[in-house]
């Protein structure tokens, strides 16, 4: 194996070194944290080692994902992805939503005792489909007003397919399929204009939700319709609660259990943390294993723990940059900057949930938390950026031979003396 500057050349590890080192820690992170979280886990199924386990072959199978996906041509990518969102993605989205609710929503689909999150299929789709567009239909502005026009057709229904059950996802995928598109060089007019509809849109619709009598919405969360999930968007956003002057008049409510102990977590902390498998508040913090694992990384590892894996992220963001930066054609780079937002927006906003300076919101934590479908999908992800980097090769400037200047005055000189 030869290194490059950064690129395993030949070798069992192709691609970007770097990106291969950042997913191998952000795994061996993810099996040591999902370990000490799964306490209650642990406890409710009378197992020591089955929550371990099934994590350990999740984040196994997916380094095998991976380590395949990468080999592949990037080329591969453009057919897969709008074959897999058309025929797999929209149906998929749609058989969740007819489906039983799941903690009180209908984004999963069960199958032989197995969850799938469509969802997150649905992402890694999108994002290859519209780097496709985006690369494909261009004109000598940059991308044209057609592509523009089918982006805005494919994300505004894959939206529209998952808003109902899961906004902070929907709003995700807004943001980053917006990125792709100043990316792609997205003319700055239709690029306010979807700016300015998303602002309209969520003030609106911030504005009706909360002038909503509390009747409606209870009732509305009683029932099964497409409405039933505005009243924990409203309570998430309303829910801002003054702390009593004394801790011990803080009352603890199933509204704010997830928030209290998180906080207790990421305040009982220090520099270096409790350590390792020492978390107290994993007993009574729900979903420690998933939506608030950081901070449990935070408590037993302390701030500088919190730090390096936020570092992690912006390192793959930035790596990615400079993937994008090295493709000759269209397609890579999109195609690596969508995929490397997706994870790393996704990553700030949980991180930004757990130290409570975001409204909760549901989003795991890429390659750490504890899943399935997301687990083998953001794998799926890290395939791709290393596919592209495998065939990325920097740009060749071309550069204009200089000309020869000579001096001639001394041989003129000479001859004009040799006549006299």
């Amino acid at each position: 194996m030869t290194l490059n500057k950064g690129i395993v050349k030949k070798g069992l590890l192709q691609g970007d070194l770097v990106v291969w080192m950042v997913f191998i820690l952000l795994c061996m992170i993810s099996i040591i944290e999902v370990y000490s979280a799964s306490s209650s886990m642990t406890y409710k199924r009378g197992q020591f080692w089955d929550p371990i386990i099934e994590h350990g072959t999740y984040v196994l199978v997916g380094i095998g994902i991976t380590w395949i996906i990468h080999l592949f041509p990037c080329n591969i990518f453009k057919a897969i992805s709008t074959f897999s969102l058309h025929l797999i993605a929209y149906p998929l989205l749609i058989i969740a939503l007819l489906s039983a609710a799941t903690n009180e929503a209908s984004r999963w689909i069960h199958i032989g005792g197995k969850t799938i999150q469509p969802s997150e299929i649905a992402k890694i789709c999108l994002v290859g489909f519209v780097a496709f567009i985006l690369a494909t239909l261009r004109d000598e502005k940059g991308a044209s007003k057609t592509a523009f026009k089918i982006v805005c057709i494919e994300v505004g229904l894959t939206l529209a397919l998952i808003v109902t059950e899961n906004a902070s996802t929907a709003i995700i995928i807004g943001v980053v399929m917006f990125g792709i598109c100043f990316f792609a060089q997205v003319r700055a007019k239709y690029l306010a204009w979807v700016a300015g509809l998303g602002a309209s849109v969520a003030i609106i619709g911030l504005s009706v939700a909360l002038s909503i009598p509390k009747a409606t919405l209870q009732k509305w969360g009683e029932s099964d319709g497409p409405l039933h999930r505005v009243p924990v968007w409203v309570g998430r956003i309303t829910d801002h609660e003054k702390n009593p002057a004394d801790p011990a008049e803080y009352k603890m409510t199933p509204k704010n259990i997830q928030t209290t102990h998180a906080r207790i977590a990421v305040a009982s902390c220090n520099i270096v943390g409790k350590g390792p498998g020492n978390s107290t508040q994993r007993d009574f913090l729900p979903l420690a294993f998933s939506d608030f694992i950081y901070a449990i990384i935070i408590e037993e590892g302390g701030l500088a723990s919190g730090a390096f894996v936020m570092f992690l992220y912006l390192l793959l963001m930035w790596r990615a940059m400079k993937i994008a930066s090295k493709c000759k054609a269209l397609f890579p780079a999109y195609l690596v900057m969508g995929l490397a937002l997706m994870m790393v927006v996704q990553a700030m906003v949980n991180m930004a949930v757990a130290v409570g300076a975001f409204p909760v919101t549901g989003q795991t934590l890429p390659l750490i938390s504890k899943g399935g479908t997301s687990t083998f999908v953001n794998c799926a992800y890290i395939g791709m950026i290393l596919s592209v980097s495998r065939s990325a090769k920097k740009k060749v400037k071309r550069v204009e031979p200089e000309l020869e200047i000579v001096d001639t005055t001394n041989n003129i000189e000479e001859v004009e003396g040799e006549k006299q």
